[in-house]
């Protein structure tokens, strides 16, 4: 089955969040996914407020920019999430808005080998592994969590371009794509996927120290898992507001990209991202989303018992 949620957007304030999250929870939602973007909401004091208020949604946090975060405070975090809120937190990390970065003195030279490095030393602290590595960007000397998750954690990757892609496949459980991904970048990205999970078993079949670099087979989820966000719009001025928003972000050009209409367009919209490889659909509303409660009342009520 195609896994379905919505998004809380940061344009909306913190405040806001309760209600929307407590209608999440009480519509059945599967789940409701938070944004830590510059320079509006932390995401994780909003999924632990998320977590806090509901009783079964899942809360995905799409995604922490990892120039922001110190590895081990980010294990730090999503352990505490997860032996709280046992298997509903769900964390992906990624590089971040490189311009945000650039305001906050946190850009690097080299993005995907930040990524890199912070996957790897992230999943085997979630592992309650003890880690000291010296690398490019990430320093650790003997760190280990004395509460690490109970049970294995998976760890998420936002990606777009090809070496990240890849990279996701090769040192990830799953990869978040942006709602500029139409189906046939869905394909494609699960192609670039396919091969860095491949590299990854290369690497770590081979003998040396490469080989201790990568996640262990019984460290990683069975399938990995492809979240793709469908940017949507309802109500009677939904093709306007998609448009809008799809100038806005510079890809209106971009054909299949984004819904407007009724639960029967919408969940059709979502059934061409499964098709194309994704295993869950997070429905984005636009910006200017006028009723955030409803827009989840709409995705939980009535396009989830249309979509398989």
């Amino acid at each position: 089955m195609t896994g379905l949620g919505a998004v809380f957007r940061p344009q909306l304030p913190p405040e806001r969040l309760r209600s929307v999250a407590r209608l999440a929870d009480e519509t059945g939602l599967e789940e409701l996914w938070l944004w830590e973007d510059c320079f509006r909401e932390g995401g994780i004091s909003t999924a632990a407020a998320a977590l806090a208020w509901t009783e079964r949604v899942r809360i995905g946090v799409g995604l922490l920019p990892v120039p922001l975060r110190n590895v081990a405070v980010t294990a730090m975090e999503a352990a505490a999430l997860h032996r709280m809120f046992p298997g509903r937190p769900i964390l992906a990390v990624g590089h971040g808005v490189q311009d945000w970065m650039g305001q906050v003195g946190a850009r690097v030279e080299s993005p995907v080998t930040l990524l890199r490095e912070h996957l790897v030393a992230l999943r085997a602290l979630l592992a309650g592994e003890r880690v000291t590595t010296s690398g490019r960007y990430v320093k650790l000397d003997d760190v280990g969590l004395d509460w690490p998750p109970a049970e294995p954690v998976p760890v998420l990757a936002g990606a777009t371009g090809p070496r990240t892609l890849r990279l996701a496949g090769e040192a990830a459980d799953g990869t978040v794509l942006t709602a500029s991904t139409p189906p046939e970048g869905v394909r494609r990205a699960r192609q670039l996927i396919d091969e860095g999970i491949e590299q990854g078993r290369q690497t770590r079949a081979a003998s040396g120290p490469a080989a201790a670099t990568l996640p262990s087979p019984e460290n990683r989820a069975p399938r990995h898992e492809v979240v793709v966000y469908l940017l949507a719009a309802t109500g009677p001025d939904a093709p306007a507001r998609l448009r809008a928003e799809l100038a806005t972000e510079g890809v209106e050009s971009v054909p299949d990209l984004g819904v407007a209409g009724d639960a029967g367009a919408v969940a059709k919209a979502v059934q061409r991202l499964a098709d194309a490889g994704a295993d869950t659909v997070i429905i984005q509303p636009t910006g200017d989303e006028p009723d955030p409660e409803g827009f989840v009342r709409f995705v939980a009520e009535e396009v989830r018992p249309l979509v398989p």
